[in-house]
């Protein structure tokens, strides 16, 4: 038996360091941070930037004053992220093959607005690039057209605030982000997964599509036992739509409801997280694409609500291959007439683009925004958003 030994062509021994770290869950109070060893470094690393920075200076109380105390909190929400801003911005990203990276300021600041007018020199040679930076409270994503312009900037915030640099983006407002020679992937599949945890659906059989096409939802049914449970997974389902569109009319008829639920709304609620749990390896896909066309789709389903007779409307905008907005509601007034309808939901399409076009066939795309489909029909306008799977499917997957 012949040997690498015995030849004289055995390796030699590989040695690899290994390192596990832990992971520590959120906390749910100032003594569960205090108490975790991760969490303390973290308290450390915010203390001396707030020290750093000047935040403030320790004086002793007043006696006129009245003292604002530390709150916990478990959930905060903000409503002044717009998801087609972003997604404009990664567009770019992905089309012109910009570098993108991902900044973590230690601390966020209040400041008051300036009454006064600023005026800044351009550095020299900048004139010809570009670069965007999206901020949402102390995350940071920042893209240029260069490499150089992308460190100068990333230099200059370091000088200024204490941060860190997290490299290349892969995960911002829970939304993970992969990317490969084809564009950008922006899935929350790890979202959805907590959702299906707190519904306890998490191994529930998968449907085909979120709504069905025969029924809409009234006024009867018995109300349900826990409507703080419904409202909270409803509201769950609003910020998933933030990478799935095709889930958009779905969970616009659920939320019409939140104050009073129904059980017939429960279900349908259901149904979507069944449709979510069969589907949980779609995401958005965001492609390289060679045209800059920006051009809307607009479809209103005529009074079809049963109880009020108003009409939903719904609309996607495309920037080249990519889309970029897509809305599906529920307008405030009757219409008359269908024409009345689809030009009321024209104009809130041409509100959000410059330039729009409509699809001339009996079903298209914006379709899927406004009412049930089949279920061959939902699937492939669920493609036609790039709703897909991150890789070629095999037998037993997508």
């Amino acid at each position: 038996m012949v040997t690498r030994f015995r030849v004289g062509t055995n390796r030699p021994t590989e040695y690899l360091n290994l390192h596990v770290y832990s992971v520590s869950p959120l906390p749910k109070s100032y003594l569960d941070a205090f108490n975790d060893p991760n969490w303390q470094n973290a308290i450390r690393n915010e203390y001396t930037a707030l020290i750093k920075n000047k935040t403030w200076t320790l004086v002793h109380r007043p006696s006129d004053t009245n003292i604002v105390r530390w709150v916990d909190v478990d959930e905060t929400f903000s409503s002044v992220v717009k998801p087609g801003t972003i997604q404009t911005v990664l567009s770019l990203v992905a089309s012109r093959h910009w570098l993108i990276h991902q900044l973590d300021v230690k601390n966020a600041f209040l400041h008051s607005d300036l009454s006064e007018t600023v005026y800044m020199h351009q550095p020299p040679g900048q004139g010809a690039d570009t670069a965007y930076l999206l901020l949402y409270v102390d995350d940071i994503v920042l893209t240029s057209s260069s490499e150089r312009l992308l460190q100068q900037i990333i230099s200059s915030l370091h000088q200024e605030f204490a941060m860190t640099d997290l490299g290349s983006l892969n995960y911002f407002l829970g939304i993970s982000v992969t990317r490969d020679s084809s564009g950008l992937f922006l899935s929350q599949k790890k979202y959805a997964l907590e959702i299906l945890y707190r519904a306890h659906m998490n191994n529930c059989n998968p449907s085909r599509t979120p709504i069905d096409t025969e029924s809409k939802l009234g006024n009867d049914g018995d109300s349900v036992s826990d409507p703080t449970f419904y409202q909270s997974l409803a509201g769950s389902l609003q910020y998933l739509t933030f990478t799935r569109p095709d889930i958009s009319y779905a969970v616009q008829q659920v939320c019409l409801y939140m104050h009073d639920p129904r059980e017939p709304y429960f279900s349908a609620l259901k149904r979507i997280l069944q449709y979510v749990r069969g589907t949980l390896d779609y995401a958005l896909q965001l492609f390289s694409s060679s045209t800059t066309d920006l051009v809307a789709y607009s479809d209103a389903d005529w009074a079809g609500c049963p109880t009020t007779r108003r009409s939903t409307f719904g609309y996607c905008v495309f920037f080249g291959n990519n889309l970029l907005l897509w809305s599906s509601k529920r307008q405030s007034t009757l219409s008359r007439s269908s024409a009345k309808a689809e030009y009321r939901g024209f104009a809130n399409a041409v509100a959000e683009t410059c330039s729009c076009a409509s699809c001339p066939f009996t079903f298209s795309v914006e379709d899927i925004f406004t009412k049930g489909l089949p279920s061959a029909l939902f699937e492939e306008f669920r493609s036609s958003l790039s709703i897909r799977c991150p890789h070629a499917p095999t037998a037993g997957e997508c």
